[in-house]
């Protein structure tokens, strides 16, 4: 059967993503848009919709034009959504890049998007330059790297928000023009330029809000990374667009996090797994008072249901709620809504207006099943992304000719209409919420001259926490230890996507195809955990 939201449709919304945002900027006027959680410097909407429009001018007088694509390479800040909003609006393809990238992924990113321009900040200079003289390598220079907090050389945000030119007039196709180009694995594979249309993530906001729609004024913390797709629509795209007040840290401590909660009176919390845990069972939490909390809401990675409960516990909330969706669907399908008082336990919530699903048997036949059966989550609705960037096989084996997006994930449907995520089918190893591909770090490990074979699955540590696991066939005479090869792989990676063990085994299994068989290493890793239980 196929499961369609108990909600009415809602149109789809055929605006710039600027606009759809920023909109009623105006309406909102002095009212605080964005808090520094640290310093507490405000930007009223007044000022940061005026900014939005000198930022567009002065990238159109830098020589930014329409579908070119601007890479945004920031942690969290009040003038990320500046830059962010400013490039849409002169037209730009934003691709978002993780505050994490080491030089060798910044430059996979920029050739493989097809970036000219990078903006960054100061701390991150080194690394950008380091990319961009990658790039100069392979004759692909950048045309600039901008540097919002100013250094010798660069133009500045300041420098942008100078301009005196007009911004420019832009015609915009919302359903064909990308706004944002962030990188996924999908289901497999190495990171890929996921395409969301100006279409595709204003529609989604709308479909949104008949579950998730915060409050004029409501003050919701913003320490996820607005460079991932939960951070940019559940951070600042949705509370921005509905007169919310973002307060904004640039990373996760948690002394931090509470003191801006206690300091700020902050009432939506907005997470992933990792800070439900440290909120939980962290001593630290007892030294703060949290309780202008009123919800939070947890997703980007499975929440063990025993924790969800020990979390909202502490902080004196009757349940927490969860949501669901991907890169590829702009990204939200599900969520348990603030206003519900009876979830079903667990759940990630029901779906979202305009949207349909079907659950489908595990036996590769595409036969749908019925409400309590689980099977392989296909969606369709106009969140769906254009594409993947440059593979259009990669786009077919995501999207079926009538327009089902197969997730990979494994789920079913409760007689209440309730999402429930069980398990996955991609290899695709999600630690703390980010996304890490196997055969990225496989052909990292491959590159080792000691190193003859390699495989690499997600394997659950001490807290339940899902972490890359190498499996490492040596080459012959080699003295190669567990250490060398975490080491030779952190030196070459995001710390998120670092191997933490390493088993050396004699061959890694592998089909007649040569395909890895990963179910093999992840059926004997759960042998051996059930044998130590």
């Amino acid at each position: 059967m196929v499961f369609r939201s108990e909600f009415p449709d809602v149109p789809v919304i055929d605006l710039p993503i600027h606009d759809a945002v920023l909109g009623s900027a105006a309406e909102y006027g002095e009212r605080p848009a964005l808090i520094d959680g640290l310093t507490g410097e405000q930007v009223s909407y007044a000022r940061l919709a005026a900014s939005v429009e000198r930022v567009a001018a002065g990238l159109a007088g830098a020589g930014v034009r329409k579908g070119d694509v601007v890479a945004l390479f920031s942690p969290n800040s009040i003038v990320y959504p500046m830059a962010y909003y400013g490039a849409t609006r002169a037209g730009a393809t934003v691709t978002t890049v993780s505050s994490l990238s080491t030089p060798v992924e910044l430059a996979g990113q920029l050739r493989d998007s097809g970036a000219r321009w990078l903006i960054t900040v100061s701390p991150f200079l080194s690394t950008a330059r380091a990319a961009a003289e990658q790039l100069a390598a392979d004759g692909r220079p950048l045309s600039e790297i901008i540097v919002l907090d100013g250094a010798d050389g660069h133009r500045s945000l300041a420098d942008l928000l100078a301009a005196t030119g007009p911004a420019p007039e832009t015609a915009i196709d919302p359903g064909e023009d990308v706004a944002v180009l962030p990188y996924s694995s999908g289901t497999t594979g190495l990171p890929k330029g996921v395409m969301l249309t100006h279409r595709s993530i204003a529609t989604n906001l709308a479909q949104t809000d008949a579950l998730y729609r915060p409050a004029v004024g409501e003050r919701v913390l913003a320490v996820l990374p607005f460079f991932h797709i939960y951070g940019l629509a559940a951070l600042l795209n949705q509370p921005l667009r509905c007169g919310a007040t973002v307060v904004v840290l640039p990373r996760f401590d948690l002394e931090q996090f509470c003191r801006a909660i206690e300091q700020h009176r902050v009432q939506a919390l907005v997470v992933a797994p990792p800070i439900a845990l440290a909120l939980a069972k962290h001593p630290v939490v007892e030294r703060f008072d949290l309780s202008s909390v009123e919800y939070l809401l947890c997703a980007a990675a499975p929440l063990d249901p025993a924790l969800a409960e020990a979390c909202a516990r502490r902080l004196g909330l009757p349940h927490l709620l969860q949501g669901y969706g991907m890169t590829e669907l702009s990204p939200v399908t599900h969520v348990v809504s603030p206003t519900e008082h009876d979830p079903s336990p667990g759940s990630v919530g029901r779906m979202v207006p305009s949207t349909e699903l079907r659950v489908t048997a595990l036996d590769g036949s595409g036969r749908d099943l019925g409400a309590g059966e689980r099977g392989e989550l296909w969606i369709r609705g106009p969140q769906v992304m254009k594409g993947y960037f440059g593979r259009p096989s990669d786009t077919a084996a995501m999207i079926d000719a009538e327009g089902w997006l197969h997730t990979g994930d494994i789920g079913c449907v409760d007689e209440r209409g309730y999402l429930h995520i069980v398990d996955r089918v991609k290899e695709l190893i999600k630690y703390k919420g980010y996304q890490v591909a196997p055969a990225e770090l496989e052909a990292v490990l491959l590159g080792h001259p000691q190193i003859t074979d390699a495989a690499v699955i997600g394997v659950p540590d001490a807290d339940g926490t899902e972490c890359p696991k190498a499996f490492v066939v040596r080459a012959p005479g080699s003295a190669l230890t567990a250490e060398d090869v975490t080491g030779y792989v952190a030196g070459q990676v995001a710390p998120y996507k670092k191997v933490r063990t390493v088993e050396f085994v004699d061959a890694v299994p592998k089909s007649a195809a040569g395909k890895i068989l990963r179910r093999e290493l992840r059926a004997r890793e759960a042998a051996r955990a059930e044998a130590a239980s």
